[in-house]
């Protein structure tokens, strides 16, 4: 079964802008890692195809979120693996061969669809244990390429972009960030590969976009 947020994210779309609110560490967000926060300012964002959740950030949030960061902090987007199974780890690459396409705008919402169906969004259940529901239509690599041909994508070299050194040292490196910031729910927000974002304290989309760029720029 794969663990998951409980919060229903039902973020209320206030007009972005500066908060006056204090942010309190340990309340809004939590250090996950001892290390020293990275180089150069980033949000990551760990989610799974399987999360309704995470398909109602992904259409209905992601966009201003990415499209409000401050200059010069950059993006990027993990999936994790709670599944551990041979499905769970193609999943997990189906989205490192998206990254290294550059086919994210054609291919995220295609993989949400494919395994949630277009409901998935706005779905309530957060029990995924296939052994309880109708049995999944992506059980394959196969049926995944057929997913990416069926939105235009040439799959002749899916195979081999799939089992390159390049995707598998991604999904490791997934793995192992993963466990190192303690990501037990999704969607989970991690800034600068050091702070958590706890969602359950955040009641707007300002509030959480201000929060994420002041742990991005500001926060020492």
């Amino acid at each position: 079964m794969i663990k998951h947020i409980a919060l229903a994210l039902t973020l209320a779309v206030a007009p972005l802008s500066s908060f006056a609110a204090q942010f309190i560490e340990g309340k809004h967000f939590t250090t996950v890692s001892n290390k020293a926060p990275s180089a150069e300012p980033k949000l990551t964002e760990f989610y799974s195809f399987y999360c309704h959740n995470c398909f109602n950030m992904e259409t209905q949030y992601l966009a201003d979120i990415k499209a409000n960061l401050k200059p010069g902090v950059s993006f990027d987007s993990k999936h994790v693996d709670f599944m551990n199974s041979d499905i769970g780890t193609e999943v997990m690459r189906s989205l490192a061969v998206i990254q290294e396409l550059k086919a994210q705008d054609k291919m995220i919402h295609a993989m949400f669809t494919a395994i949630q169906g277009e409901a998935g969004a706005h779905g309530h259940s957060h029990d995924h244990d296939h052994s309880a529901h109708e049995k999944p239509e992506i059980n394959t690599r196969d049926d995944i390429k057929k997913v990416f041909s069926d939105q235009g994508i040439d799959v002749s070299d899916y195979d081999k972009i799939a089992d390159s050194q390049a995707v598998t040292d991604k999904i490791n490196l997934w793995r192992a960030q993963q466990s190192e910031f303690k990501v037990q729910s999704v969607p989970t927000f991690i800034v600068n590969d050091k702070y958590a974002v706890n969602l359950g304290a955040i009641r707007t989309l300002g509030e959480l976009i201000d929060l994420i760029n002041y742990l991005a720029v500001e926060h020492k």
